[in-house]
């Protein structure tokens, strides 16, 4: 049995418009961003950190929503299970890599050799050209 309480399933009004304005900000940002292209008297540093803080904005107002709990909540159970996995070593990695490529190549023989055959069965002895 699960002991996590269940979270309460749809959106609300107030995610849909927190999400919203989070859009419109981040909109914002990209628009202001744009407009100011043009104009010499503002750095492009300047724009960019507008674009950003936009964005960090726009992140924090959607992390507060169902929407952004549930990303926050896999994001956790995500680096949980990457602590599970099990990397090879450089020596795994590396014998791994040279048995590929060793199969690869013979494959690729193969395949010429066969390509080279139905050339030669096809055009030299059944069309005769």
């Amino acid at each position: 049995m699960n002991t996590k309480a269940e979270q309460p399933k749809g959106t609300t009004a107030a995610d849909i418009g927190k999400l919203v304005l989070a859009a419109v900000i981040l909109v914002a940002g990209i628009v202001a961003y744009s407009w100011f292209s043009n104009d010499a008297g503002v750095p492009p540093v300047v724009r960019l950190l507008g674009v950003l803080a936009a964005l960090v904005i726009a992140l924090a107002i959607a992390a507060f929503t169902a929407l952004g709990r549930r990303v926050r909540h896999f994001l956790a159970e995500s680096q949980f299970e990457m602590r599970k996995v099990v990397w090879p070593t450089r020596d795994e990695t590396i014998k791994t890599t040279g048995i590929i490529i060793l199969v690869v190549i013979i494959l690729s023989l193969l395949l010429g050799l066969i390509d080279l055959i139905l050339k030669s069965v096809i055009l030299d002895w059944l069309l005769k050209l």
